[in-house]
């Protein structure tokens, strides 16, 4: 579990706001059930350095003036021009209740179908589950090895694990492989006599 260093903030203005972003700081509030919520401020670099390494579901101690809190990352605001965390909201988790989040999909091996010229498909990139907090996984992969063509692979497939349930409907397609693309072949049905077409009269010549 990663822990983060952060301040409590006492200024609510934009422009309170502007500067702790200008400082490299994120703006953020965390929430908790037991406890009233905190607004705080924690270095962007080390948050988007822990969500990569660690995913987006992963536990965080944020360690607010001496004070821990294990935390999970509810949601987040990006600028959309600049593409940076411009705002973050925590929720403390109790490490012994259920919670339900959403985790990546990641498709492993080569699908023999692929390996027959057909194409893969995968429409279902993320998967809801129900799990403790210190048991959810950073991705959910699936093995795609045996997948042929005209074959697809349900959530109904994922082999059962212990430490979470599904919440989806179990039939819901995660991959599938098409049959290989052809090309068509272009036939009128009327055979083309040879010769001269019939517009080369009408054709310009430069006999100069």
């Amino acid at each position: 579990m990663t822990t983060l260093q952060a301040i409590e903030r006492t200024e609510f203005t934009n422009s309170a706001k502007r500067k702790i972003r200008e400082s490299g700081k994120i703006p953020a509030v965390i929430y908790g059930k037991a406890s009233e919520n905190k607004s705080v401020a924690l270095d962007s670099i080390e948050l988007i350095k822990t969500l990569r390494e660690e995913g987006k579901n992963s536990i965080i101690t944020l360690d607010v003036n001496g004070s821990s809190h294990a935390v999970m990352l509810y949601d987040m605001q990006k600028d959309p021009l600049k593409n940076e965390i411009v705002h973050a909201d925590f929720h403390i988790v109790d490490m012994k209740s259920d919670v339900q989040v959403e985790v990546p999909i990641h498709l492993t091996g080569e699908a023999l179908g692929v390996k027959d010229g057909g194409v893969l498909q995968q429409p279902l990139h993320e998967v809801t589950i129900t799990s403790k907090p210190g048991n959810i996984p950073q991705t959910i992969d699936v093995d795609i090895t045996n997948l042929g063509v005209n074959e697809t692979l349900l959530i109904k497939d994922i082999p059962n694990n212990e430490n979470y349930s599904f919440v989806q409907d179990e039939e819901q397609v995660i991959a599938s492989v098409l049959p290989p693309q052809q090309e068509e072949e272009i036939d009128s049905g009327e055979e083309q006599e040879a010769g001269t077409p019939e517009n080369e009269e009408g054709r310009e010549h430069n006999a100069e």
